[in-house]
């Protein structure tokens, strides 16, 4: 079986790849934007880096090449000068889908986001929604995969945790009672792979997050517990730092803006967690902080 996957420096596909590095059953080519990008993905038999451009069709239809599945796992929460919602969330899935259809890709899996809507006011979630609606009518037979915030080697949930254990104190927008459901991203790469597997007969769309659900705060001094660190955690107001971010965010032309504030501060709420239906068992939360705290001094 041949696999592409898009965004494969993302801590997701990195991870990811280290599963598949010495699957002899599989050949996998690892999309990045860049050269420079090799040398952080993971090593194996299976797998050939190859730098993709998203504006460069012909390209793209060259990587996708006799491909059996396309993982598409590139997308940004975080605008840039040079990278938006727009070019990046839909824009990228759109000639990415064009690729596979012209390939006739068997299986494009779509990475998205709970909360996902192309009605929503959020423009995060609706640039998600937008790209989803697109998988849905290209016609190509395809996974729409919606996840939480991820807990794993190199995740950015990681780094928040093991940095707040570092200091013993952390402020945490509107003081952290926001409800999420952390998903370990083995949990997440196990699914994946499954889904490579499935057979598929059309578009079909799943939510999958973490076994229990939790207060923000309650998960840093769960964290904090687990290393057997006291963690103070303080409030910031959401709405002051909606609006400074909305003051640098236009300054610098990106980064952290009221958007990504909404998206980080939304209660992860599902209809129906699709974990037996992909064919896995949830990790514990504490199992989850147990491995991701386990290298932490």
């Amino acid at each position: 079986m041949k696999i592409v996957i898009t965004g494969a420096n993302s801590s997701v596909g990195k991870n990811l790849l280290k599963q598949l590095a010495d699957n002899s059953a599989v050949s996998v080519i690892a999309g990045v934007r860049s050269e420079s990008a090799f040398a952080s993905l993971p090593k194996g038999q299976s797998i050939t880096p190859k730098v993709i451009a998203y504006d460069d069709l012909p390209g793209l239809t060259d990587t996708l090449q006799d491909a059996d599945c396309v993982i598409h796992l590139a997308g940004i929460l975080i605008e840039s000068k040079h990278s938006n919602y727009a070019s990046a969330n839909v824009a990228a899935t759109e000639a990415v889908l064009n690729a596979a259809k012209a390939n006739q890709v068997k299986h494009f899996i779509f990475i998205s986001v709970v909360g996902a809507s192309k009605d929503s006011s959020n423009a995060y979630f609706r640039s998600k929604g937008t790209a989803e609606q697109l998988v849905i009518e290209s016609d190509i037979l395809a996974s729409i995969l919606r996840t939480p915030i991820l807990l794993g080697v190199g995740s950015a949930g990681s780094f928040t945790l093991t940095s707040a254990i570092a200091k013993g104190q952390t402020k945490v927008l509107g003081g952290g009672n926001y409800t999420m459901r952390p998903l370990d991203v083995d949990d997440l790469n196990n699914a994946l792979i499954n889904l490579t597997q499935k057979p598929v007969s059309e578009a079909t769309d799943y939510e999958l997050v973490g076994p229990q659900a939790i207060a923000y705060k309650d998960l840093i001094k769960l964290a904090g517990k687990t290393k057997n660190v006291d963690i103070t955690v303080g409030t910031a107001p959401i709405w002051l730092a909606k609006l400074v971010s909305g003051i640098t965010s236009v300054i610098k032309g990106g980064g952290i803006s009221p958007t990504v504030i909404d998206v980080i501060t939304m209660n992860e709420v599902i209809e129906k967690n699709s974990d037996s239906e992909l064919g896995i068992t949830l990790t514990p939360l504490q199992e989850t902080l147990n491995k991701i705290l386990a290298e932490t001094a």
